[in-house]
């Protein structure tokens, strides 16, 4: 299955929502009226798009549809899609030349951080690349034991520290390990609360300062990950980290039927961090790079 079909199978129930809800809005009219933008912009808002998302993007359907003088719903939804994809376009690709090069994985526990990671290293051990895998997110005894049994399953190495270990250490180790062994990659889990955001802070000011002095030239990431399913709560986390970490980019999980898909445009408009990867289910294979003209496609209903 490619990266559109999984898109459209995930984005299902809110492309039929859109759909459904755009051709009701503009039922039996010849023209868009000021009342049919009031309601494609509370479509969008009710799609996790945030208000000023939705704003944004309603600004520019007007300018467009006044242009091409749009009258039908099917070029109002061609609108929508060509605008959404040029919205989300830009930085989303993961360069990782150097050798080793190195991803940060960052969250809160619960939203699929350590899931990620392991399809993360599946995704790159299938391109052929060699993948090592750090457990420092120390605080959560199940966090590494899950990424123990997720290396097993990409079939990857792993460096470990018992429960409570310094996590700058275990990255220390990790990039030693990597660099003694000629990985490609390394990935490493880290920070998995938020409730302490001084120490969170403090640890992950630690773990860069590592990875300067050990990677200087090494290309680098910090990715983020957010459920989709928790709509603005995925935004107000995104907020608050970007707050205290240098943000990359974003892993967005679970974007697999449940999820409302407007909160991707949220995500890249009001923070102005790329989407990288997104997951569409439950598989191994299941995490993919994203992809801002396929994503537009399957949400605004293009076969």
């Amino acid at each position: 299955m490619g990266l559109f079909d999984r898109f459209k199978r995930g984005l299902k129930k809110s492309r039929d929502n859109l759909d459904g809800a755009i051709d009701a809005a503009m039922k039996g009219s010849d023209e868009l009226t000021d009342d049919i933008f009031d309601e494609l912009e509370e479509i969008l808002i009710m799609s996790d798009t945030g208000a000023k998302t939705a704003d944004k993007i309603l600004e520019q359907l007007r300018e467009r549809t006044k242009k091409q003088k749009i009258r039908k719903a099917s070029g109002v939804k061609n609108a929508l899609r060509e605008i959404v994809a040029e919205l989300l376009s830009g930085d989303e690709t993961v360069d990782m030349i150097t050798m080793p090069a190195i991803i940060l994985v960052i969250g809160v526990n619960g939203v699929g951080k350590t899931t990620s990671i392991g399809k993360l290293a599946a995704l790159y051990a299938s391109q052929g690349k060699k993948v090592l895998l750090g457990a420092a997110d120390t605080f959560r005894a199940a966090a590494i034991e899950q990424l123990e049994v997720w290396a097993t399953r990409a079939g990857v190495d792993i460096i470990k520290h018992k429960e409570g270990a310094d996590p700058a250490a275990v990255v220390f180790d990790t990039i030693q390990a990597g660099k003694a062994r000629d990985v490609d990659l390394i990935i490493c889990d880290t920070a998995g609360r938020l409730h302490n955001k001084k120490h969170l802070m403090e640890e992950l000011a630690k773990i860069y300062r590592i990875v300067d002095r050990e990677l200087p030239y090494a290309d680098r990431e910090v990715l983020l990950v957010l459920d989709a399913t928790t709509g603005q709560n995925a935004v107000n986390q995104a907020k608050e980290f970007k707050e205290i970490a240098e943000v990359t980019g974003i892993i967005l999980t679970k974007l697999d039927g449940t999820a409302k898909g407007g909160v991707v445009l949220n995500i890249k408009h009001a923070l102005q961090i790329p989407v990288k990867f997104v997951g569409v289910g439950e598989g191994l294979d299941d995490l993919q790079p994203f992809d801002a003209q396929g994503f537009a496609a399957a949400l605004f209903g293009e076969d």
